[in-house]
């Protein structure tokens, strides 16, 4: 999916040009992945744009940081205020949001702190991440032979570009092999993620995810499923998964920025279900939209109006 040109982007506290967004080929992040990143998305509401989410996304973009010792020279407040002029900047109703930081052109050696650490953010147009069928028919999707980091090897928690290299073998496998996406199983064997984004499984009523010890990143949108299975009543357990009960169960779907709230209709071509998105597929989607589209209070505050100041109690 290519990205649309915008026209500027946030730098290091300045605004610059989309095309002047430029890094030295020997920049330390260049040669290993040594970067830091958020996806959020910004929904058309009829009270204009606002930001799914703002705040704990860019909560964790700091955590991601901690974790690699790279320090920020900003805050969550602040990366947040830079989001809401973001988009306005760029006259756009809604799009997906991209904040990073990465260290710079600097020493060449594995050790990375004495690179600079840099920051950015941009902003693009963005539709449906598999296509523009797949919230309303679903995908098929595959087990993959490559398995999710390692506890101990890279932190999972981190939201770190190294870690997609992971991510791009499976998605890379699944589609040379046809799916639209891979299931990744954790180093015991256990079901994970997708290539990025979590995984749902509903079974006689009950909404299954594995917990965040099976190599799983704690998606802000994979919280905001189980806020609204809260809200919905709908009994949850994080547990571990057994590659089979995907192929057993009643509905499977993906959730993430990109994903949003996506139904999986077969599983190494074993349908799902009926092959359609079921029913507590369907209430989550529908109550997921309502909420991001503002046609339902936002109960949660989880939507920050672009253009307007975020408290610190947002």
């Amino acid at each position: 999916m290519a990205i649309q040109k915008t026209e500027k982007i946030w730098h290091n506290g300045k605004w610059i040009n989309w095309d002047d967004a430029n890094l030295h080929v020997l920049s330390h992040v260049v040669s290993y992945g040594s970067a830091v990143f958020e996806g959020i998305r910004c929904y058309e509401t009829k009270q204009g744009p606002a930001i799914f989410r703002l705040r704990e996304h860019m909560q964790r973009l700091i955590n991601s940081a901690k974790i690699y010792r790279m320090e920020l020279p900003y805050s969550v407040d602040e990366f947040c205020k830079v989001a809401t002029e973001l988009v306005p900047r760029n006259n756009l109703k809604s799009c997906y949001v991209k904040p990073l930081a990465l260290r710079g052109y600097g020493d060449v050696g594995v050790n990375p702190m004495n690179s600079p650490v840099e920051c950015y953010m941009a902003c693009w147009s963005w539709g449906a991440y598999l296509g523009p069928e797949a919230l309303a028919k679903g995908v098929d999707v595959c087990v993959s032979s490559w398995t999710r980091i390692a506890p101990n090897t890279l932190p999972a928690m981190s939201k770190a570009a190294g870690n997609y290299m992971n991510s791009q073998l499976i998605r890379m496998e699944a589609a040379t092999n046809g799916f639209a996406e891979g299931i990744a199983l954790d180093t015991a064997g256990y079901v994970s993620e997708g290539s990025g984004m979590n995984v749902f499984l509903v079974h006689n009523g009950t909404l299954y995810t594995p917990p965040l010890g099976a190599s799983v990143l704690p998606g802000i949108t994979r919280d905001a499923v189980l806020t609204l299975c809260a809200d919905l009543k709908i009994p949850v357990k994080e547990q571990i998964i057994p590659r089979e009960m995907l192929y057993i169960v009643d509905e499977v779907f993906f959730v993430g920025t990109a994903v949003e709230v996506t139904p999986i209709r077969s599983v190494d071509h074993i349908q799902v279900g009926q092959g359609v998105a079921g029913p507590v597929t369907r209430r989550l989607q529908e109550e997921f939209f309502a909420l991001t589209s503002g046609s339902k209070p936002d109960r949660h505050n989880w939507l920050t109006p672009c253009g307007a100041a975020v408290s610190a109690s947002r």
